[in-house]
């Protein structure tokens, strides 16, 4: 009777707690969205257009003022919030041509395999753009590695970006759609076939291209890169909002009986910009303008089924983007011309590729009911690649930091209950720059001032920057002459950050 005791015991106290996590884990959706700056939300102040789902979210959780992406272009923020490792540390993590290899390694533990690991039905829906396979793939075929070696049960993806070939949703590694009689082929080198391209014929284009993205016309709009063949599986870009949510939607309906984490990655506002005609011509900013209200619907479905599912109180939703905004990013979409009093990057400076704020300051929402704050703003520094450390603190996952070394558990934080974040913001473009409270510093570094193309300020400079956020947010008083001890302080703190073994960190929990 005392040894059945003792063991009942055990059972009770040794196992109860984990027991209690596991019922109480909340189901995980990340909607990351795709080149949506700090100021492009309603919420976030801009009174040029509304977004009043992403309103709502808000409001009935905690928006951050300094939430921060890790890089200033898409693939190596999308692979540095996945792996846990800052994706400077890596060769190749740049932005991807649309056939490239995966450059997740098969087997990597990741954000979706701790959650896996930790009994999630784990699934990513939306934009990939991380590579797939091996490289120089056989789109014909199934194409492995791929989400699932790296802990998804379920995907649905657009391979890599709306303007690079190939033109073709991929679910679950095999293209949707497609005709046997009529094989996909793929090459970024030079033409397949004599069919004209958006160099060849921009009168035709629905939608004309200002650089870059005149190759093959795939529904009207020219791309990066040339494919041949495939023609009833290529997308139709004014549905692609509605297909891939559709997808985000049931993948949740699917997997309502556990906990589940869905990575739903969109791909507004990103080019082309090719709203559906439900919102085409509606904000009265273009099709940039167009595609925001397009997304912000998309955050409607997302709250929209979870509500009609009674998960809202189980339910972890996390909004933010993936870099900061650009405006002439390769179409003709007046998105310059018909902007008006709309500032997209809030009151930053820079945006997508730059050093400066704008580059990697996005928004950042967060929202559990009866667990974050309701109507709570907060100014904790968060930083993306947090988000396993801090997500695997949520579920009670051990997970390898050999492999994620930069990811620091801030579970309070991102949770609105602690002031406490993270003491440095490592911000990557091409050079990394960091924060520490109210400085900021960007190290002497080569290259032009401001992209010709996009005409965004880069934040290059020969000489060392500085900057007081707390009195200068848009970063235009160089301090860095007045404060050489702070200079020399972050000199020495990159060199470290740059230069940290990643191999002989210890597992934590």
């Amino acid at each position: 009777m005392r040894i059945t005791l003792v063991v009942l015991a055990v059972f009770i106290f040794g196992f109860g707690g984990n027991l209690s996590a596991q019922t109480s884990r909340p189901n995980v959706v990340l909607i990351y969205a795709d080149d949506i700056g700090y100021g492009d939300l309603s919420c976030y102040g801009t009174s040029a257009i509304k977004t009043p789902h992403v309103e709502q979210l808000a409001q009935q959780g905690t928006m951050f003022t300094s939430g921060y992406c890790t890089s200033a272009t898409c693939t190596p923020s999308r692979y540095s919030m996945l792996t846990g490792e800052y994706a400077f540390r890596q060769k190749g993590t740049g932005i991807l041509s649309g056939d490239a290899g995966m450059i997740i390694q098969a087997g990597r533990e990741t954000l979706a395999s701790v959650m896996q690991k930790a009994g999630y039905k784990t699934g990513v829906v939306g934009k990939w753009h991380l590579g797939l396979g091996e490289g120089n793939n056989d789109w014909n075929k199934p194409i492995t590695p791929g989400p699932a070696q790296i802990g998804f049960d379920y995907s649905f993806l657009i391979p890599a970006t709306g303007d690079r070939v190939p033109c073709v949703y991929m679910e679950n590694d095999v293209v949707v759609g497609l005709d046997a009689n009529d094989p996909i082929s793929v090459d970024y080198r030079k033409p397949l076939n004599d069919e004209p391209t958006g160099a060849d014929v921009p009168e035709t284009l629905k939608m004309r291209w200002s650089h870059g993205h005149n190759s093959t016309i795939v529904n009207g709009v020219s791309r990066i890169g040339y494919m041949a063949g495939g023609q009833k599986a290529r997308w139709v870009d004014e549905d692609m909002a509605d297909v891939i949510t559709q997808k985000a939607v049931a993948f949740m309906e699917r997997s309502a009986d556990q906990p589940f984490f869905l990575y739903f990655a969109t791909h507004d506002i990103h080019v082309p910009r090719v709203p559906h005609p439900r919102f085409a011509g509606k904000s009265g900013m273009g099709p940039r303008g167009d595609a925001l209200l397009q997304f912000d619907w998309s955050v409607g479905q997302i709250l929209e089924a979870i509500q009609r599912m009674d998960l809202e109180e189980k339910t972890l939703v996390i909004l933010s983007s993936d870099n900061g905004p650009v405006l002439d990013d390769g179409y003709v979409d007046q998105a310059e011309e018909l902007l008006g009093d709309h500032k997209p990057a809030g009151p930053f400076r820079g945006g997508k590729y730059s050093k400066f704020e704008a580059g990697t300051r996005v928004p950042l929402i967060v929202s559990w009911p009866g667990k974050v704050p309701a109507s709570k703003v907060s100014d904790v520094q968060f930083s993306q690649i947090d988000f396993l450390a801090s997500l695997a603190d949520l579920v009670g996952q051990s997970y390898d930091a050999s492999t994620a070394p930069d990811s620091e558990a801030h579970l309070d934080a991102l949770l609105g209950i602690s002031n406490q974040g993270r003491e440095y913001i490592v911000e990557h473009a091409g050079e990394i720059s960091l924060r520490k409270g109210s400085w900021k510093f960007i190290p002497p570094s080569p290259g032009t001032a401001v992209n010709k193309t996009t005409k965004t300020e880069l934040g290059n400079s020969p000489k060392p920057q500085l900057y007081d956020l707390s009195g200068d947010a848009g970063e235009q008083h160089n301090v860095a002459d007045e404060h050489p001890q702070l200079v020399e302080e972050f000199t020495q703190r990159l060199g470290q950050i740059r230069g940290e073994a990643i191999t002989t960190r210890k597992s934590k929990k």
